[in-house]
């Protein structure tokens, strides 16, 4: 909708990212190195190479032998580390020491551990019986070539880039990472370090959004920041609108300085709501020009750090293909009551404290929109969905990993 036809009611949350997930549509892919690949998502599914193991392999130190010549007392005629095979298979009544991942002889078909037998005198004395296929690593028994390793839409951590290593797979497809433009309004606003004057105060906005952006895969750039005057905010919102994602903090309210979503609607900006049940963050403009999507945040700072991370943090792996863009809730119990919001969904910023019966989560003091500070102490945010009553001491609640 546009800005003239926009409604002030505001969404749920819910509504809210189904409307913002509808309009993320994922990138063009690009080839990309397995060693550059960590947090990338796959465009398409990653296929073997090779089967794992490419041979059947010893899962112990130990000696290969043929079940059915034991128990008995059998020369050792090889030795087989790992990466040099015995040169010839297993004679019958023989035994050759083998070591963890080397290469099982043709001819034997089990492996006995070596503290299960004495070695003496270049034999080996085997006093049970054995079963065949013991502690052997059979051909393919984890992925057969040309078998999946891993699925389109995964976003790729430790586990899957071992796997695909493992594979032999040294080059995968990914969605190409977005391109995201940060910027910040207002007079008010100089860069840390700088000498305050009256009035004035440090920007932060712009850094920690792109902080936890960068988490989620995006290029981040930093626009400069944008004084309260029109020409400023039509050249700056220009150059940001050329990206992928254009993310303003501050100037998205109805005050005579806002200017963000009025000049954004002239430069072709097709606002798809304004305004979210969430404390805090409320104000929270969405809206998009052709692909580009366009975030307008409040400009209170922890109302942009709990946007960034609910709102567009789930935009960014959409971009990128993610099978679940999230957000991802973990669970834990709050250790104080914790009050309802009868209009609206709450992110209440807690303390993670890990304990031997599971995560504790304890709200910090402080929970006002502009107390980054404090806020700087809490390692997650709280879901306190809207309603009446309280949510007690001691019970199950939702979270989202801030730190």
């Amino acid at each position: 909708m546009s800005r003239g036809t926009a409604t002030r009611e505001l969404l749920t949350v819910a509504d809210a990212l189904a409307c913002i997930l509808e309009h993320a549509k994922p990138l063009s892919a690009e080839s990309v190195l397995l060693a550059d690949a960590a947090g990338r998502v796959l465009s398409e599914p990653a296929l073997s190479s090779s089967d794992l193991p490419p041979f059947a392999s010893s899962a112990m130190d130990g000696f290969a032998v043929r079940a059915a010549d034991t128990p008995g007392e059998l020369p050792i005629t090889a030795r087989v580390v790992a990466g040099r095979p015995a040169p010839d298979a297993l004679a019958p009544g023989a035994a050759a020491a083998i070591a963890t991942g080397g290469v099982v002889p043709d001819g034997a078909d089990t492996v006995v551990p070596l503290e299960r037998v004495v070695e003496r005198d270049g034999h080996v004395s085997i006093p049970d019986r054995l079963q065949s296929a013991s502690h052997i690593r059979p051909q393919g028994g984890d992925v057969r070539v040309g078998e999946q390793v891993v699925d389109a839409g995964i976003r790729l951590g430790p586990a899957q880039i071992g796997a695909l290593a493992a594979s032999g797979i040294g080059e995968v497809h990914c969605a190409r990472r977005p391109r995201v433009c940060v910027l910040a309004t207002g007079t008010e606003l100089r860069a840390p370090g700088d000498s305050l004057e009256p009035g004035e105060i440090y920007e932060s906005n712009r850094p920690m959004i792109a902080a936890l952006l960068a988490r989620f895969g995006a290029k981040v750039e930093l626009l400069p920041v944008v004084i309260d005057d029109e020409s400023a905010h039509r050249a700056a919102l220009e150059q940001g609108l050329e990206a992928d994602v254009l993310v303003t903090s501050g100037g998205v309210s109805v005050g005579p300085h806002d200017l963000v979503r009025r000049i954004e609607e002239e430069l072709g900006v097709e606002e798809r709501f304004w305004g979210v049940a969430v404390k805090p963050g409320k104000p929270l403009s969405f809206g998009t020009r052709a692909a580009t999507l366009v975030f307008g945040l409040p400009g209170n700072p922890v109302s942009s750090l709990v946007a960034s991370l609910v709102f567009v943090a789930p935009a960014l792996l959409a971009l990128q293909g993610a099978s679940d863009a999230g957000p991802v809730y973990e669970h834990g119990r709050t250790t104080t009551a914790l009050q309802r919001n009868g209009q609206r969904d709450e992110f209440v910023r807690a303390e993670r404290i890990a304990t031997a019966a599971g995560v504790e989560l304890a709200p910090v003091t402080g929970q006002e929109s502009h107390m980054i500070v404090r806020a700087a102490s809490a390692g997650a945010l709280v879901h306190v969905p809207r309603g009446d009553g309280r949510i007690e001491e001691g019970e199950l609640v939702r979270y989202l990993v801030l730190a």
